[in-house]
């Protein structure tokens, strides 16, 4: 089976073919997966097909160099299924994504219909890319040997996905596990979904960095600030300690909702070590006291990259 995944980011689309038998994945070291570690930033201010036509592009350079490789068939070489994972708002039901940090879709793109145009003969699956994540870390990840949990990826933006029973809950428009929208007390920070206090609009890279700079911090990325708390800058250790307590509250309040065993963390700004991770911590033990979820396990994720990515091709295989 020839399984295309892709993801599509909310900076950036990615993509990876795998000639695999059910359950082998990218990132999973006991299979012959091929990665194909091409990326491509979004435009911005270009009409909503244009931004597809990048994403087509970098699908066709995909599928293009696995028909050269004789490892993966050659001139036989076909796409059979094709995973999508989508940043959301999703809509399954109709196929289409509307990602905040993309404007030209927030009206909606038809993402399976495009895909579906490029290759008219494959099985197309699609999820919220909160979804594929969680998917991932239950086959290869952090939420192995759990039957509940939940994955959050923290990073310039924030998202999740929930494994209930050893199945992905998906909602009833693929939505569920958008935990980056749960509300956190004390801070009434206005969100892109337009609302206010969501943990994403406290605690993600992006709006981290924003406040760090509102206060007077001259650097621009979440990897500056998580270096300058290493080395003791005020107010870039004030920015990940109100990173992680409100995360910790979104946590807390996600564990009771779902009585989950685990919650597996990752993302490029859930690196920022201890000056984010200590007061997410004390966070979660002041706030998740019920004794069902006293036991409450939160880890880092050991999926270092492109675990999006492989929920997709999980997806696809299964």
């Amino acid at each position: 089976m020839a399984v295309l995944a892709v993801d599509i980011g909310a900076t950036k689309f990615a993509a990876a073919v795998a000639i695999s038998p059910i359950g082998a994945v990218p990132g999973d070291e006991s299979t012959a997966a091929r990665p194909a570690a091409l990326r491509h930033i979004h435009q911005v201010g270009v009409p909503p097909r244009d931004v597809w036509e990048t994403c087509r592009e970098l699908l066709r350079r995909v599928v293009g160099a696995a028909s050269a490789d004789e490892a993966c068939g050659g001139a036989d070489f076909e796409v059979t299924v094709v995973g999508i994972a989508a940043a959301g708002p999703v809509d399954v039901r109709t196929g289409s994504t509307a990602p905040l940090n993309i404007p030209e879709w927030r009206d909606g793109f038809p993402i399976v219909a495009a895909v579906r145009e490029l290759f008219p003969a494959a099985d197309i699956r699609f999820v919220i890319d909160g979804a594929a994540l969680a998917l991932a870390e239950y086959r290869v990840g952090g939420l192995r040997g759990v039957r509940s949990g939940l994955a959050m990826t923290v990073s310039s933006g924030i998202g999740g996905g929930i494994i209930s029973d050893g199945r992905v809950v998906s909602g009833r428009t693929g939505n569920a596990g958008h935990v980056g929208h749960i509300v956190v007390p004390g801070w009434d920070v206005p969100c892109a979904c337009g609302g206010a206090g969501c943990v994403e609009a406290v605690a993600s890279g992006m709006s981290s960095v924003r406040w760090a700079r509102e206060q007077g911090w001259p650097g621009t990325t979440g990897l500056d600030l998580a270096r300058a708390a290493e080395a003791g800058d005020p107010i870039a250790l004030a920015a990940l300690s109100r990173a992680g307590t409100a995360l910790g509250q979104a946590i807390s309040s996600a564990a009771a909702t779902l009585d989950i065993d685990r919650v597996v963390i990752g993302g490029g700004f859930a690196e920022s070590g201890g000056p984010l991770w200590e007061p997410l911590r004390a966070a979660v033990a002041r706030h998740a006291r019920l004794g069902f979820i006293r036991e409450l396990e939160i880890l880092k994720s050991p999926i270092t990259d492109g675990a999006t990515l492989v929920g997709a091709a999980a997806l696809a295989s299964e």
